[in-house]
């Protein structure tokens, strides 16, 4: 799968590119919500996986413009750490398909994806 990882912590970025490449999916990293939207345009992915607070333009704001323009297409798991209820909420309110709460497990993350490529 294609997977765009739209982190702007350097660690939990490069942990979650090392997880994914490690279950053989294409990823992509963006640094902030800008990027991620430019390279969105240029290369669609099947998943979205994005940090809350980001520059630029923040992880709701950027569950929102995907899924205005591209609906169900692209998949969406926001990261967002424990106890950001009504954040969580809001994302899903935007069209979020998950969340994993920060820390994450790295195996639950693979369960997630896995999930969505059996439908």
């Amino acid at each position: 799968m294609k997977i765009l990882v739209a982190e702007d912590d350097n660690l939990i970025r490069s942990a979650l590119e090392f997880r994914l490449k490690k279950d053989n999916h294409d990823v992509t990293i963006a640094v902030d919500g800008s990027d991620a939207l430019k390279k969105i345009e240029q290369d669609i992915p099947d998943i979205v996986i994005t940090d809350i607070m980001m520059p630029f333009v923040s992880g709701l704001e950027l569950v929102g413009l995907i899924k205005e323009k591209y609906q169900d297409r692209i998949k969406i798991i926001v990261l967002t750490t424990m106890g950001q209820e009504d954040v969580v909420l809001e994302a899903f309110g935007l069209g979020a398909d998950d969340f994993i709460p920060k820390p994450f497990s790295p195996n639950e993350l693979s369960v997630r994806i896995k999930r969505f490529s059996l439908k």
